[in-house]
C-alpha cells in the first residue's frame, strides 16, 4: 500500500480522552489552524454548513456545568445519578479545549447533505490536531438536544457534538479495522 505522511495520519488517527491530556494549554493559534483545516471540507453548492462554538478556559467551566444543570433537568428520576451529573462537567473541564459543532442547514440541500459536509470538516479538524500533537474525540451525547439554548443557535442550526481537545503524550494505537476486502464489491 502506498505510505506518506497523510495516509499515516489517516490511518493512525484515534479517539484520545481527558485521561490522556497534559496540562499544557491548546492555543488560540492551534485552534485556528485546525479550524483553517476544518474549513477545507468539501461542500456541496459551497454552503460550508460548519459552525464552531470554541470552549476554553472559563469557558469550560460554564460549558461543564450547562451539561450537569441539563443532565439533572432531563433525567428521569429513577436514571439519574450523581456520578453521571458530575461527568458531565468532568468532560468539559478536564479538556483544554472543546468545540460545539454545529450544522447550519442552508434549506438549499437535503439536511443530510449538510450534515455529511460537516462530519468532513470534523474529520479534517481531527487529523489536524493530531498531526500537531493535540488529541481529541467527537462527542454525541444525548444532552446536545438541549444545548441549542445556551449555544444560542438559530431555527436552523443543530448542535451534532461536541470535540473535547487536549494535547497528549499517548503512543501511537495500532489500528484495529477489518480488511477493507470485507467491505468492498468490484464491478469490472
Amino acid at each position: 500500500m502506498l505510505q506518506n505522511e497523510v495516509l499515516k495520519n489517516i490511518e493512525y488517527r484515534r479517539a484520545v480522552f481527558q485521561a490522556n491530556y497534559t496540562d499544557q494549554e491548546v492555543t488560540r493559534e492551534e485552534l485556528l489552524t485546525i479550524l483553517e483545516a476544518a474549513n477545507a471540507a468539501p461542500t456541496h453548492k459551497r454552503t460550508q454548513p460548519w459552525r464552531f462554538v470554541i470552549f476554553r478556559n472559563e469557558g469550560l467551566i460554564r460549558l461543564g456545568d450547562e451539561l450537569a444543570r441539563i443532565y439533572k433537568s432531563v433525567t428521569p428520576a429513577e436514571k439519574y445519578t450523581e456520578a453521571t451529573e458530575q461527568n458531565m462537567a468532568k468532560k468539559a473541564t478536564q479538556s483544554k479545549a472543546a468545540l460545539a459543532i454545529i450544522v447550519d442547514y442552508s434549506g438549499d440541500l437535503p439536511e443530510w447533505e449538510e450534515l455529511a459536509a460537516t462530519a468532513c470538516a470534523v474529520e479534517n479538524m481531527w487529523l489536524a490536531a493530531a498531526s500537531i500533537g493535540i488529541g481529541g474525540y467527537w462527542a454525541t451525547p444525548g444532552l446536545i438536544n438541549h444545548i441549542g439554548p445556551f449555544l444560542n443557535l438559530k431555527e436552523n442550526q443543530r448542535c451534532i457534538g461536541f470535540f473535547y481537545m487536549g494535547h497528549h503524550e499517548s503512543e501511537p494505537r495500532e489500528p484495529v479495522r477489518g480488511p477493507i476486502e470485507d467491505k468492498i464489491r468490484w464491478e469490472e
